[in-house]
This record gives structure tokens, C-alpha cells and sequence, in this order.
């Protein structure tokens, strides 16, 4: 039995967030200290306790079922300790941290570049690292603490999961300038068309739509970026069923035509996703807040 006095509390921080990241070097830059030194401590925690509390598998480090026990525990001492200590403050303007997004082009395209204006004024020392992968990996990474928030459509997050809807998005039809300002369904079944999907046999909005009228549309091109999407129809045939978000701000100007879509197409919430873990980080906070006022402003 350890006593109290004989214990450095740091290292209780230190276990909290190897927990949380599953990875020394992540964890090292959560807590602002070299990679040995979290080593070090590492090496102290499994002393302490008796337990290897993470080992390697797979290329990742894996909690022990010691560590998972402790690990609710440790959550709701740590809670109190600062509770006790005061309330977590975060300046923006002096704070140093890497925050680690998933999102898609579309979340890239549409929230990034406001995201960066804002940051770059109000909080010079966040840095972003961006990663991109299907929904079922963004909700895997968050669930796994890979990264800090995923941005995304999760109309089935798992439960555990904190969900926040940023805005409410609709779809609507691209074509080159040429075509009427109003196109009838059958007129638009009838030309090919462009659809965007990270992968070709991923189930799309526009074509879950259509079925349910018992109606299907010819794709012609399937690629996996919104970004050259609305550029790719200019000057083809080619119809384009997008979010309206992703449209450029002068769609005319690109030689485009804008229209509403012939048939009903639900539109869908775009969110922001993160694990509770995160809910008592001061900073965590302020970039949700952060993303939620751009949502809004959108």
C-alpha cells in the first residue's frame, strides 16, 4: 500500500491522458512535456500500481484491464481535484496547442477557411492537423482518442458519443450555364451525371431519393472530392446534385447553373462530434464553440 504523501500526483495527470491518447508521443504534446519524460513516467505509473497498464498490440498501445478499471476513477478524482484547484482557465491568445480534426473536404471547404481566419487572429499558438476517412472511422478515432473532433454527418453516432448540429444543409443541382433555370425530372433522368463519394459502392443521398419515387439517374462520373466537383460539369452535360454549401460564391462566373432538384431530396445536419473525455478541457471547449459560432454564421 502506497501512501499519499509517498505519491506524485502528476503522474495521476500523466496516466489520464495516456489513457485518453493511446500513444506516448500524443499524449507528451496534450501535456505540453517531452516524449521521455512521459516515457519516464510511464515506467513510474506501472511501478506504482503493479500493472503494465498499456502494452503494445497491433502497432498500438492498448489498455490492460487494470488500466480500464481505473480508469472511471481516475476521471472523477482528477474531476474533482480541479474542481477543487479552481476553475480551468484558457487564454486564447497565449495558448500553445495541437488539436487533431477529422473531417471531409466538404467540412474542409466549408467550415476551414473561417475556422483558420479565426484562429490565426484570436489564437496564434492552436495548430490543426487535418485527417480524413469514412464516418465509421471518424467515429472510431473519436471513440479511441485518436483525434480531438470529428466533423461530420453522424446520424447514428454511438451512444457515449457527444453530438452538437453545427447547421441544417440542403441539396441542389449543378449544371453547366446553358441549361434552363428550371429542369423537369424527367429531363434530368435523362442526362448523365456526376456524383461524389469517398468510395463508388457508398450508398448516396440523390440515388436513396430517387428509389424511393422508383426512379434511378446514369452516373457517368463517380469521383471522391467535392472540390473539383462543380468544376468538372462546366461546359459537359453533366448534372451535378450537391450540398448547396460546397457551391463557389459566384457559380455564374464559373459558367454554372444553379437549380432546385426536380424531386424531393432530405436535406441532413452537419455536426461536430467528440468523446465526454474531453468535456473538462478548457481548450477543447473554446475550438467547439469556436466551429459552433462559424455553423451559425453559415
Amino acid at each position: 500500500m502506497n501512501s499519499l504523501q509517498s505519491v506524485d500526483l502528476n503522474l495521476l495527470v500523466v496516466l489520464e491522458a495516456l489513457l485518453a491518447e493511446r500513444h506516448v508521443s500524443r499524449a507528451a504534446t496534450r501535456l505540453n512535456k517531452s516524449q521521455p519524460a512521459v516515457s519516464h513516467a510511464l515506467g513510474r505509473l506501472r511501478a506504482l500500481l503493479g500493472d503494465p497498464l498499456l502494452v503494445r498490440r497491433a502497432g498500438q498501445l492498448q489498455p490492460t484491464a487494470r488500466a480500464l478499471e481505473l480508469a472511471p476513477q481516475l476521471s472523477e478524482a482528477l474531476h474533482r481535484m480541479r474542481q477543487l484547484l479552481g476553475p480551468s482557465r484558457f487564454d486564447p491568445a497565449t495558448a500553445r496547442r495541437v488539436f487533431r480534426l477529422a473531417m471531409s473536404d466538404y467540412g474542409s471547404a466549408v467550415l476551414l477557411p473561417g475556422l483558420m481566419r479565426r484562429l490565426r487572429r484570436q489564437a496564434p499558438g492552436i495548430d490543426l492537423m487535418i485527417s480524413q476517412t469514412g464516418r465509421e472511422g471518424m467515429l472510431s478515432q473519436v471513440m479511441e482518442g485518436e483525434i480531438d473532433l470529428a466533423l461530420a454527418v453522424c446520424p447514428d453516432a454511438p451512444q457515449g458519443l457527444h453530438c452538437q448540429t453545427l447547421f441544417q444543409e440542403e441539396f441542389v443541382c449543378v449544371a453547366d450555364a446553358a441549361t434552363p433555370a428550371a429542369v423537369e425530372l424527367e429531363a434530368y433522368l435523362a442526362r448523365p451525371h456526376a456524383s461524389v463519394a469517398l468510395r463508388p459502392d457508398m450508398p448516396k443521398e440523390v440515388d436513396l431519393a430517387l428509389a424511393a419515387i422508383g426512379r434511378s439517374r446514369h452516373v457517368a462520373l463517380v469521383l471522391p472530392h467535392w472540390g473539383p466537383a462543380t468544376r468538372v460539369v462546366a461546359g459537359t452535360d453533366l448534372v451535378l446534385t450537391v450540398a448547396r454549401r460546397i457551391l463557389p460564391a459566384r457559380p455564374e462566373a464559373e459558367g454554372l447553373r444553379v437549380f432546385p432538384p426536380p424531386f424531393a431530396i432530405p436535406g441532413f445536419a452537419f455536426q461536430q462530434v467528440w468523446h465526454p473525455r474531453r468535456d473538462g478541457d478548457a481548450a477543447h471547449r473554446w475550438l467547439r464553440e469556436a466551429i459552433m459560432e462559424l455553423g451559425a454564421e453559415l
